[in-house]
């Protein structure tokens, strides 16, 4: 466990594991989680021998929470002072949701830094941005818990609620711990994120991975990114929006394998 402070004099809290000479993979998480969202995936891409490299975001988990409204550019410059940090010239990544806009903004702008790349539920323009400021006004006026039950409905398909309600619990957990003031910087980054006109710039070899039943970032939003990021490659999983949480066997099958080097065709 370790901290660095970014340019902008924000502290940032870290987690490394596995072999410190292997292949590099950073996680990036979601909004309203920490780093362990990555538990069922961390242990699995050390085996495989990569070196990984969890972080919570601003605003998240042990990382420091500033007030006022955040953009994708500041969270992709935190990622970027990790691996500064770090002395990573060139990584692979995986990102969920928010961890997964702050990937595309970081492979569209700094592409020749990342091996490969997996997007995962994730979109690249809000449409309504009335939702985000609804929801930012909740937090702000009642806290965390004026959002938890909402979003881990969304989050979670009602099969997976009633199967595993020990994970959920454990999701709603971090999801109740999350700063208010960094949630709703955060919530702002996502209502203003519109990267649609840039992604032919991304080069690293990308892995899109579609939540089936996401209605946050629901499949044909996934999909456009796949038919506009060049070779983009597609898996649609069974899950909601945190497939990684939902359906991590073949989460970790695909999305690992990719990142390590495997070519999945589509897994639909």
């Amino acid at each position: 466990m370790a901290d660095f402070t970014t340019n902008d004099g924000v502290r940032i809290h870290y987690e490394t594991e596995g072999r410190d000479d292997g292949p590099p993979l950073l996680f990036a998480n979601s909004l309203g989680t920490d780093l362990s969202l990555w538990d069922a995936q961390a242990a699995e891409a050390a085996g495989l021998g990569f070196r990984v490299i969890r972080y919570d975001g601003r605003g998240h988990g042990q990382s420091e929470a500033p007030d006022g409204d955040y953009t994708l550019e500041r969270l992709g410059q935190d990622a970027l002072g990790l691996l500064d940090k770090l002395k990573v010239e060139k990584t692979a990544f995986c990102g969920i949701s928010m961890g997964a806009m702050t990937g595309t903004w970081l492979a569209m702008n700094h592409s020749r830094r990342f091996s490969r790349v997996a997007l995962c539920n994730t979109t690249v323009w809000m449409a309504d941005k009335h939702p985000w400021n609804d929801r930012i006004d909740a937090v702000q006026r009642d806290g965390m818990e004026a959002v938890v039950d909402t979003v881990v409905e969304r989050w979670f398909t009602a099969d997976f609620r009633r199967r595993e309600p020990d994970e959920v619990e454990r999701v709603r957990a971090m999801i109740l711990a999350t700063d208010p003031d960094g949630y709703c910087g955060s919530c702002a980054a996502i209502r203003d994120v519109d990267m649609r006109d840039r992604l032919g710039l991304i080069e690293a070899p990308t892995l899109v991975v579609i939540g089936a039943h996401d209605p946050a970032t629901p499949p044909e939003r996934g999909q456009y990114l796949v038919e506009r990021i060049p070779g983009a490659q597609k898996a649609v999983l069974e899950a909601a929006h945190l497939s990684n949480v939902e359906a991590p066997a073949e989460f970790n099958r695909i999305v690992l394998g990719f990142l390590a080097g495997e070519r999945p065709g589509e897994h639909v």
